[in-house]
């Protein structure tokens, strides 16, 4: 019983984070607004949440072997620099529709990739069929009624890296993490992940202005995006990955859609379709079917 129950915690805290992640659109947005470019506000976002890290875990500066110091290196690189800067520039050349389906995309990645690199994780009809029944959800979220798809190559293929990256992000904390704390993985991800985006600004020099950074609607968004959505949101969805596996998590991000498009309703008014709730209710049960726990069509092999 109280295995279910801790499970059962983690399952929430997956839940919460992605739905978190899934309100962060505006606080992105709202920064744009004021001067702000991608680049900037992840950089000021980690290195935020890289100081927070800092004062609860500074003891153990480096892993143990030089490997698990380029894991956690491309953990940073991965599922910090090159994920926020494809989608982030990918959004900026196609529909925000093609980005964020494709992104979703990335439990399908995370799934493929975890059995044929690791083959630890089971690959069942339920997890297929309910990543399929998920998707097709997504899309019709994302279009919320409005059935356009404006093929740009460049700009898909950004958000499928992006996808890719996280995939590849997630599969990663599953190499470390019986070797390495949760908070001490977090800590150099978030310092890896500002560490390889200083070469971006010898092409477009960080944005710092004090008068606007002191703007509160700018420094709020900013603590919002570094103290919550970074810092406690890759603590939560570490531990998630840990133990509930990388596979198991990553399906809830189909969830962030679902989300956004609720968001969107309360803040800026966006209408609602029959065809977005038809695609909520196929999220909601995707996630579940994949969730569900089954014996599997196809045992990874050891």
């Amino acid at each position: 019983m109280n295995v279910i129950k801790s499970r059962f915690v983690y399952h929430l805290m997956a839940i919460i984070t992605v739905a978190i992640w899934g309100t962060t659109f505006v606080s992105t947005k709202i920064l744009i607004q004021h001067g702000l470019s991608p680049s900037d506000i992840f950089f000021y976002r980690f290195t935020l949440a890289y100081l927070c890290m800092w004062c609860i875990s500074y003891k153990k500066l480096f892993a143990n072997r030089v490997k698990d110091e380029l894991l956690l290196l491309l953990a940073g690189l991965c599922g910090g620099t090159i994920y926020f800067i494809t989608e982030n520039t990918a959004l900026g050349i196609t529909l925000a529709s093609n980005v964020s389906l494709i992104v979703c995309t990335s439990p399908v990645l995370t799934t493929l990739l975890s059995y044929l690199f690791r083959r630890k994780e089971p690959f069942t009809r339920h997890l297929v069929y309910g990543s399929i029944m998920a998707l097709i959800g997504v899309g019709l979220v994302v279009f919320n009624g409005s059935f356009i798809l404006k093929i740009n190559p460049l700009g898909d293929i950004l958000s499928l890296t992006a996808a890719l990256m996280w995939a590849f992000y997630c599969l990663i904390l599953k190499q470390l993490d019986n070797h390495y704390s949760i908070v001490f993985i977090t800590r150099k991800v978030f310092f890896y992940g500002v560490l390889t985006i200083l070469p971006m600004f010898l092409f477009r020099p960080l944005n710092w202005d004090n008068i606007l950074m002191m703007q509160p609607i700018v420094f709020g968004n900013l603590l919002f995006l570094g103290f919550v959505a970074s810092m406690l949101c890759f603590i939560a969805w570490n531990a998630c990955v840990k133990e509930l596996g990388a596979v198991k998590s990553t399906n809830y991000i189909y969830i962030v859609p679902l989300v956004t498009l609720l968001t969107s309703a309360v803040i800026i008014n966006e209408k609602i379709t029959w065809i977005a709730l038809t695609g909520c209710f196929l999220i909601l049960c995707g996630v579940y079917l994949a969730e569900r726990k089954t014996n599997p069509t196809f045992e990874a092999k050891s």
